[in-house]
């Protein structure tokens, strides 16, 4: 086959569907041995990785970029062509594919079959956790997804229920597939000059994700709080996001380091007492099975995909109650046998979750659907 994909949100670093668009370009490039690709990419400011440019070219795949913002290629493909119901155009660069797999961000008008992946509904959910730009931007897109798409591929049967519940797409076009998890383990030294460099005196704990109000940032620090014990830390890394102005890092125990290397992320899994994620709605949950992969013993929340990745390799906790984080916070610290029986059965779920499976069900999706 002849197939597509668009993979320009592999740019926006320290979020989940950059780490996403990354694990599933190096599986297409490292597992694919009989079909053809070309990836488009386009970003006015940002360059794609040399790395994944080198390979891609290497393998003998094709890539096209193009010098166009994000917000262009939204009004043109989600805006213009809802408001003018563009008929499906014959394209050029996209003529000879069998199939074109979508981005997280915008739906094109092509006459070939189109393939997209919805990795949460958080928007529809919890839509005053999201800044309006996205919200708009994903309500058009989702529109399109639901009148144009043949297959739709979701990272858990949780965002497959929202599909079905809160869209009425069939449940017949949505497949399940669980992406992917790539971890390197740190080496002794990594590990002692990360705890150096951020002054990781104390025990801590750990939290990973983009800061905005879904992240239920306010929340932990709130439930934080209430411990009020000094040789305890709280260490929170991501990028900041939407409203992250609002969140208070100010406690003296309280950590925010920002986006940090992926080496130095490994490096403090491997290093924290235990990872927290109280994220009020997830599709998949990247930081949870990272974590999982180090031994590292989990507690997040008990809605969307995290109760269903978490499944009991976690401790679970209702994101929305403030007593019942610091609850969990509490419990965590001082059951000693809790923190082993998690970190074990832990690092054995995260065997699940591997870019070979992946592409395999992705391919043979396609495959199965040609006709």
């Amino acid at each position: 086959m002849n197939l597509g994909i668009d993979l320009s949100q592999i740019v926006y670093e320290g979020t989940g569907i950059a780490r996403f668009t990354k694990g599933l370009t190096n599986a297409i490039l490292d597992f694919d041995k009989k079909n053809s690709w070309t990836f488009f990419f386009s970003s006015l400011r940002k360059n794609l990785d040399p790395e994944i440019k080198n390979k891609i070219e290497y393998k003998g795949h094709k890539l096209i970029k193009w010098k166009l913002p994000p917000t262009f290629l939204s009004f043109l493909f989600n805006d213009l062509h809802n408001l003018l119901n563009l008929t499906p155009i014959p394209h050029i660069l996209t003529a000879n594919l069998d199939w074109f797999i979508t981005s997280d961000w915008s739906e094109p008008p092509l006459n070939i079959k189109k393939a997209a992946i919805v990795h949460d509904l958080v928007f529809l959910r919890y839509p005053e956790t999201v800044a309006p730009k996205i919200l708009q931007t994903q309500k058009k897109r989702l529109n399109l997804i639901k009148q144009e798409s043949r297959i739709v591929f979701t990272d858990s049967n949780a965002t497959k229920y929202d599909l079905a519940d809160l869209l009425k797409i069939g449940s017949k076009k949505i497949i399940v597939n669980y992406p992917g998890v790539e971890v390197k383990k740190p080496t002794i030294e990594q590990i002692n000059i990360t705890i150096k460099k951020y002054h990781l005196n104390h025990p801590f704990i750990l939290t990973v994700g983009k800061q905005e109000p879904r992240k239920n940032i306010d929340r932990l620090i709130s439930a934080f709080s209430k411990l009020e014990d000094k040789k305890l830390d709280l260490v929170i890394v991501g990028p900041k996001g939407w409203e992250a102005e609002s969140i208070n890092y100010q406690l003296s125990n309280i950590k925010y380091l920002g986006l940090v290397s992926d080496i130095e992320l490994f490096s403090l899994y491997s290093s924290c007492l235990f990872f927290i994620y109280p994220s009020l709605w997830e599709g998949f949950g990247y930081p949870v099975v990272e974590a999982m992969n180090f031994a590292t013993p989990v507690a997040t929340s008990n809605n969307s995909s995290l109760k269903e990745i978490g499944h009991d390799a976690a401790f679970l906790f209702n994101p929305l109650k403030v007593d019942e984080i610091s609850h969990c916070i509490k419990v965590m610290k001082s059951n000693i046998r809790l923190r082993k029986v998690l970190s074990k059965k832990g690092q054995e779920r995260s065997k699940i979750y591997i870019w070979k499976t992946y592409f395999n069900k992705l391919i043979h999706t396609l495959y199965d659907h040609r006709s």
